[in-house]
């Protein structure tokens, strides 16, 4: 009888897929589901703690001021939470209220001129109020839209974002074609450097200032999908707002 030989293996199928799949160990498996359960609950949990120490920061500063005839703790022994935060929403909406009035406007004229000649402290007002004072009176004032500059040198590209056309004194010693873009870090938003350049030299990405937002915030790890059409080519990305020059020129 004769013996049966050992087929030989193919050259082309690797000697790792002719085994088995491995089983996967429990402690893989358990620390799987442990990271996969994290991702969900680590958002919520961190918006819920944020909301949570918001709240309690503007409660001790504002209950204190209190009388105790508005304390709920007074009347029910417990102190409940957000009482501060409700009291300094009606305290602003009647400060505005009454900033509208003439006598409003009078005494708010005049602790503005008090606050502005204080040295050091009138460098701080002066900043704050410009920015609260844009954002107060043009509320849909936000970014235009996301563009690729080149910073900080050729070559290499950053996500930023189109604040303005060049005004004011800038404008002057520039162009009508140079724009402000604001170009954050990462993976804090809330610093960065505001460049202006021309309109030639950044390029026009098609994803929304939200989703270029969350590209900063994620150090590049949530990159939106590129846009395209059914044939698989990209759609042509927004024109960039004309500059004064071309507006006339164009009429």
């Amino acid at each position: 009888m004769a013996k049966k030989t050992k087929e030989p293996q193919s050259p082309l199928i690797p000697s790792d897929a002719l085994e088995p799949p491995r089983k996967q160990s429990l402690f893989a498996w358990l620390r799987a589901r442990f990271f996969a359960g994290m991702v969900i609950a680590a958002p919520i949990a961190i918006t819920f703690w944020v909301i949570q120490f918001l709240i309690t920061f503007i409660d001790n500063r504002v209950k204190p001021l209190l009388p105790p005839v508005l304390k709920p703790e007074t009347y029910t022994n417990y102190a409940i939470p957000g009482v501060g935060v409700l009291v300094t929403v009606i305290a602003l909406t009647i400060l505005g209220a009454v900033a509208t009035n003439l006598i409003g406007r009078s005494l708010i004229n005049s602790s503005d001129r008090l606050l502005s000649r204080i040295p050091i402290v009138r460098n701080v007002y002066s900043a704050f109020k410009q920015l609260f004072e844009v954002l107060g009176n043009n509320q849909t004032a936000s970014f235009d839209s996301v563009v690729l500059v080149e910073y900080p040198r050729r070559g290499s590209w950053c996500i930023g974002f189109v604040a303005s056309g060049a005004k004011g004194e800038v404008k002057a010693r520039l162009t009508d074609d140079h724009i402000g873009v604001f170009v954050p870090t990462t993976p804090n938003p809330t610093s960065g450097f505001l460049v202006y350049v021309t309109r030639a030299e950044v390029k026009e990405l098609d994803m929304t200032v939200e989703e270029g937002a969350k590209l900063i915030l994620s150090a590049g790890l949530v990159v939106p999908e590129a846009k395209t059409d059914e044939s698989g080519e990209l759609f042509e990305a927004k024109s960039l707002p004309a500059s004064e020059t071309e507006v006339r020129e164009g009429s």
